[in-house]
C-alpha cells in the first residue's frame, strides 16, 4: 500500500527505522509494516543495502511477522464483515447487498464463494487477477479444479469436514495453480455459511498470496528439495514422497510411477548448445508438471533428463498407462526455444503395485529397469513392468554394471586361437579372442557381455585393454620365436572403430609393447567398415597394420567397394563354410559349374551354390589382392574343399579351439605345424 508522507514525516520514519536497526532489527521490520511500507519491493530493497547478513534476516523475520498479524486482522475484519452482512441480508436487503459488493469489488485479497457441492458462483476481482483468470472464467471452475500437487494430504479431507458442517472454518497454506501454468501460495482461510436453520449452505473462502514472505522463509529449504533448473521437486523430495507413502499407507494402498528420459538429449545438448538443452529441459518440465496436476500426483526431476511422475493411489494399471501416453502426446508438440523449433520423445517405464507387495527402493528400481527395456525396444514409447522380463533384464543390467570393477580387477582375460595355412597346415596367425573369469558365475564368452558393454560405453577401456594384452604377448613371442614371427588378430567393435582417437591409441600401444606393426590384425565388420570414413583406416594401413573384415557375406559384400578400402583379408563367415560339409576334394570348379570330378549326385543343390558362391568371392578377392580365411572349419571334408578352392587360411575345431597363450607357445616351441600336433584334444 502506498501511503503519502511529506519530508518531515519521511525523516522521522526513516530515522526511527535507522535507530531500530542497531537496537531492535525485528522491530525495524515491523515498523515497515505499521508504516504500510507492505510492497515487497520495499523489503527487498531494505534487504540489499544492509551488509550484515545476520540484521538482514531479523529485519526480514519482523516484516514477515507483522505482515502476517495485519494479514490475519484485515482478514478476521472481513470475514466478520461478511458473515454479518449476510446475516442481515433478509432483513436489509438492499444495504447487506451493497455491503458485500463493495466487500468483494474493493477488498485487497482474494475472495470465492461456492456452493456445497464444489460449485464456485462468486469471486471478486483480487482472486481472479491472483490466479490470472476473468472473474466469469473463475466462475465456471470447481474447487477441486484448484488442487495442486503440494496439497497437504489432509486438506481435501479438512473441506469435506467443512461441507459436510463438521466444521465452521478451515486455515492454512495452499498452493493454486496459476492459469499461465505458474504457482501462487496463499494463506487460505475458507469459513461456513449456514442458512437461517443452520444447514450448510456456501462455503466463503479468503485468500492473502504469501508467496514473496515463503519464498524469504523457505529459500534454503526449497533449494534442498527442489530442482534449481526447472523447479520441480528433486530426487530427495520424490524419495521423501515416496517414503510418507509408504509409512502411512493402509494395507490396500497402491503407488504408480511413470519413470521417463528424453530421448536423444544429448544429441540437442551437443548441436545447439547447453543454453537450449536447458531451456528444453525446462519446457518438458513445465508439461509434465501439467500432467500431474492434481491430487496425490507430483513431477520430479530425477537426474540429467530423467523425470519421474509419482502417482498415490492411482486407479489402477490403466490409470498410469493413460498417464504414460498423455506425456508422450504431449511431449511430441514442437517446441519453440529461441530460433529453433524441435520436437522431443520421451521413453517411459511404468509400474503400478501395492505398497505391500513392494519397498520404495524396488519400486524405483523396478521402473529404471522397465525404462531399461522401453529405451532398448526402439524409443519413444511406454513399457509396463513385467516381473519375468525385468528378472533377465536385472541380470544383464547386474552384469553391465560389474564390468568397470572387472576391469579393475583384471578379470578379462585372452585365449587364442591359431589361423592355418590349407596350402601346408602351418601356423601363420592367431586371433586373440577376450573371455571374462567371473567371480559367480564362471567363465563368460564374449557373447554375454561385449553388446552390454557397447550398451554402456565400458567397451572403449575394455577393447583398449585387449588390444594391449595381445599386442604384448604377440611382442614376446616376436622376441622368442624371431624366425617364426606369429600375427595376432583383434576384433574392434562399431564403437571402437567410430572413436576418433582409434589411431593414436593404436599407435601408443605399439610403442609401449614394442610390437611390430605388421604382426598386429585388426578385425572388423562389414557394417563397421561401410559406416566409417575410411580416413582411420587408412591412417592404420598407413603404419603397416592389416585389415581384416570379419564374417564377410553377413553384410554388405560388396568386393566392389572393398577395392577403395585400405582391407587386407576377408574372414569368409561360417555359414558358407558349413555348406560343405557334404562335399568331397576336387579341383576347383569351373566359374559355372562345380568340379566334373564330384558326381553332382554327391552334392545337395545347397552345397552348390555355397561351393559357388565360395568359389566366387575366393577369386575376386585374390583379383583384388585380398587374402581369404574360412571361418567354422570343422571337418576335414570342409578344409580340402577349401583348399581346392583356392582359400588361404582356415580357423576352426578341426585345427584347434581357443587356448591359453602357454599352448601357442608351446606350439611355437614344436616348429607351429598344426596338422602334425593338433591342439583340439588339449
Amino acid at each position: 500500500m502506498f501511503v503519502p508522507l511529506d519530508s518531515a514525516a519521511l525523516d522521522a520514519l526513516l530515522s526511527r527505522l535507522a535507530a531500530l536497526l542497531g537496537k531492535d532489527p525485528e522491530a525495524a521490520g515491523a515498523g515497515l509494516v505499521e508504516a504500510h511500507l507492505t510492497d515487497p519491493s520495499v523489503l527487498a530493497a531494505t534487504i540489499r543495502i544492509l551488509d550484515d547478513k545476520e540484521v538482514a534476516a531479523r529485519v526480514a523475520a519482523g516484516y514477515a511477522r507483522a505482515l502476517r498479524a495485519a494479514t490475519l486482522a484485515e482478514q478476521e475484519r472481513l470475514t466478520k464483515a461478511v458473515l454479518a452482512a449476510h446475516a442481515a441480508a433478509e432483513r436489509a436487503l438492499r444495504a447487506g447487498e451493497s455491503r458485500m459488493r463493495a466487500i468483494f469489488q474493493n477488498a485487497a485479497v482474494g475472495i470465492g464463494v461456492s456452493t456445497m457441492d464444489g460449485r464456485i458462483v462468486r469471486v471478486n476481482q483480487a482472486f481472479a487477477d491472483l490466479l490470472g483468470y476473468t472473474v466469469d472464467e473463475m466462475s465456471r471452475l470447481r474447487v477441486p479444479d484448484l488442487a495442486h500437487p503440494s496439497d497437504p494430504p489432509d486438506m481435501w479431507q479438512l473441506y469435506e469436514e467443512l461441507v459436510a458442517g463438521k466444521r465452521d472454518h478451515v486455515r492454512l497454506e495452499k498452493a493454486y495453480p496459476r492459469r499461465d501454468g505458474g504457482v501462487v501460495w496463499t494463506d487460505l482461510t475458507s469459513s461456513l455459511i449456514r442458512d437461517d436453520d443452520g444447514a450448510p449452505e456456501f462455503t466463503i473462502a479468503m485468500v492473502q498470496d504469501i508467496t514473496d514472505r515463503l519464498r524469504l522463509q523457505d529459500r534454503p529449504e526449497h533449494q534442498a528439495t527442489h530442482d534449481p533448473l526447472t523447479g520441480l521437486p528433486n530426487r530427495a523430495m520424490i524419495a521423501d514422497r515416496l517414503e510418507r507413502i509408504f509409512t502411512e499407507a493402509g494395507a490396500d494402498t497402491r503407488v504408480g510411477v511413470c519413470f521417463l528420459d528424453l530421448d536423444g538429449f544429448k544429441r540437442i545438448n551437443d548441436t545447439l548448445g547447453h543454453q537450449v538443452g536447458d531451456e528444453l529441459l525446462v519446457a518438458v518440465a513445465d508439461r509434465l508438471a501439467r500432467c500431474a496436476s492434481g491430487p496425490g500426483r507430483v513431477a520430479g526431476r530425477v537426474s540429467g533428463d530423467e523425470f519421474v511422475l509419482l502417482v498415490e493411489d492411482p486407479a489402477g494399471p490403466d490409470e498410469m498407462t493413460g498417464l504414460a501416453a498423455r506425456v508422450l502426446d504431449v511431449l511430441s508438440q514442437p517446441v519453440q526455444l529461441g530460433r529453433h523449433r524441435t520436437r522431443v520423445s520421451a521413453s517411459i517405464g511404468v509400474v503400478e503395485a501395492g505398497v505391500q507387495e513392494t519397498s520404495p527402493a524396488e519400486l524405483m528400481k523396478a521402473a529404471d529397469l522397465t525404462l531399461y527395456v522401453a529405451k532398448s525396444e526402439g524409443r519413444g514409447r511406454y513399457v509396463t513392468y513385467d516381473a519375468d522380463r525385468d528378472a533377465r533384464q536385472a541380470a544383464r543390467y547386474e552384469l553391465a554394471a560389474a564390468i568397470p570393477d572387472a576391469l579393475d580387477r583384471q578379470e578379462f582375460t585372452l585365449v587364442y586361437q591359431p589361423l592355418v595355412a590349407l596350402a601346408d597346415g602351418r601356423m601363420t596367425g592367431v586371433e586373440a579372442l577376450v573371455r571374462w573369469q567371473h567371480p559367480d558365475h564362471g567363465e563368460l564368452s564374449p557373447d554375454r557381455f561385449i553388446p552390454l558393454a557397447e550398451e554402456t560405453g565400458v567397451i572403449l577401456p575394455l577393447g583398449r585393454r585387449v588390444l594391449e594384452q595381445a599386442c604384448a604377448q604377440a611382442a614376446e613371442w616376436a622376441r622368442h620365436f624371431p624366425d617364426r614371427p606369429l600375427p595376432v588378430s583383434v576384433n574392434m567393435t562399431v564403437s571402437q572403430v567410430h572413436e576418433p582417437s582409434l589411431p593414436s591409441d593404436v599407435a601408443r600401444i605399439l610403442a609401449r609393447t614394442g610390437l611390430d606393426p605388421a604382426l598386429l590384425v585388426l578385425e572388423l565388420t562389414e557394417s563397421a567398415v561401410m559406416d566409417n570414413d575410411s580416413a582411420p583406416l587408412r591412417a592404420l594401413a598407413d603404419r603397416g597394420i592389416r585389415i581384416a573384415i570379419d564374417d564377410f557375406g553377413t553384410g554388405y559384400s560388396n568386393l566392389a567397394y572393398l577395392r577403395r578400402l585400405p582391407v587386407h583379408i576377408l574372414k569368409l563367415a561360417g555359414p558358407f563354410v558349413d555348406g560343405l560339409a557334404a562335399s568331397s576334394p576336387a579341383s576347383p570348379p569351373s566359374s559355372s559349374s562345380a568340379s566334373p570330378s564330384v558326381p553332382s549326385s554327391f552334392l545337395s543343390a545347397a552345397s552348390v551354390v555355397d561351393e559357388q558362391i565360395v568359389d566366387t568371392i575366393v577369386r575376386l578377392a585374390h583379383a583384388i589382392g585380398l587374402a581369404v580365411t574360412a571361418e567354422g572349419v570343422e571337418t576335414r571334408a570342409q578344409a580340402d574343399r577349401l583348399r581346392a578352392l583356392g582359400c588361404d587360411t582356415g580357423q576352426g575345431w578341426l585345427f584347434a579351439r581357443p587356448q591359453p597363450a602357454a599352448a601357442i607357445t608351446e606350439l611355437l616351441r614344436r616348429s607351429g605345424d598344426v596338422t602334425d600336433h593338433p591342439l583340439q584334444d588339449r
